[in-house]
């Protein structure tokens, strides 16, 4: 049986001209332990899905059936108790609390599992010490690199055990050796057993996943599985446009500048010439005095 089953779920947002359809009768399924990449332009509804998948929005039309039950209809309450037992996110922007240290951020989701003072920082330091932040328990967010502010938020996401992991764009603010750390812990995560869904832009990302979404317009286009350490085919095709759009301005942009210079050649040529004769005419003797 599948963890995620999502049956032509629907999302419009506002009412009369100005309903906006982020998702089109979407039907997804993903099987327990799949590590799964989310790519497509931005405003195709990759986040609208996952805020529907992590249950902090409802679908306005179709069914979402998590681990066999049909969550699409639940009251917030329910909605939240599920949320916080079965499911961890991890975001772009990380949301940490800056006036708490990295181990109280961490051990805060704990708080509503009715957990103790000297528990809830027992279990946020193992998990700590489980993606290489237990030297920075004692820092506070503003005092970490983004890589370490990152980590500290998946480790944030962990602490509750959950079954699905949730990361959208989680690497979108860090550099290249940020991105790496962030996903090689994701992928430790996953070893685990956990599921772990992300979505990216960057189709290098993929090769962390054993099957890569690609959404359009609200709906899903494609639907391909691939051998982690490979970027899957769709990536690689997107890589390759996107190579053939930047040659194709880095071109224009020097074909603009050439027929600037052309342009701009003229002028000063004719500059010089008319310089060059008034130096020639200064020089020639007059005349009236070649006579005398």
């Amino acid at each position: 049986m599948a963890l995620i089953d999502l049956r032509d779920v629907s999302k419009l947002y506002g009412f009369g001209d100005a309903t906006t359809l982020a998702l089109d009768e979407v039907s997804l399924s993903i099987d327990q332990g799949e590590f799964m990449a989310i790519m497509g332009p931005s405003g195709c509804g990759k986040s609208t899905l996952m805020h529907i998948i992590g249950l902090l929005d409802r679908p306005t039309h179709g069914e979402y059936m998590l681990n066999g039950r049909n969550v699409a209809r639940l009251r917030p309450g329910q909605a939240a108790r599920i949320r916080r037992d079965t499911i961890g996110f991890i975001f772009q922007s990380f949301n940490l609390i800056p006036r708490m240290t990295v181990l109280e951020n961490v051990a805060l989701p704990l708080v509503y599992k009715g957990y103790s003072l000297t528990k809830r920082l027992e279990i946020a330091s193992n998990i700590l010490n489980r993606v290489g932040m237990k030297d920075r328990e004692y820092f506070y967010p503003s005092q970490l690199s983004g890589g370490q502010i990152q980590s500290a938020a998946i480790a944030r996401a962990l602490v509750t055990d959950p079954k699905l992991i949730i990361a959208d764009e989680p690497t979108g603010n860090l550099d290249s050796a940020g991105s790496r750390l962030v996903m090689e812990l994701l992928s430790e995560v996953h070893r685990t057993g956990n599921t772990v869904l992300f979505v990216t832009h960057n189709p290098e990302l993929t090769r962390y996943a054993n099957r890569v979404v690609y959404m359009r317009d609200g709906v899903i286009v494609h639907d391909e599985h691939s051998n982690i350490g490979d970027i899957a085919e769709g990536a690689r095709r997107t890589m390759y446009v996107q190579q053939i759009t930047e040659d194709d301005q880095l071109s224009g942009a020097a074909a603009i500048t050439s027929i600037a210079r052309t342009d701009k050649a003229p002028a000063r040529s004719k500059s010089k010439v008319k310089t060059k004769r008034r130096t020639i005419a200064k020089r020639r003797p007059s005349k009236t005095k070649a006579g005398a």
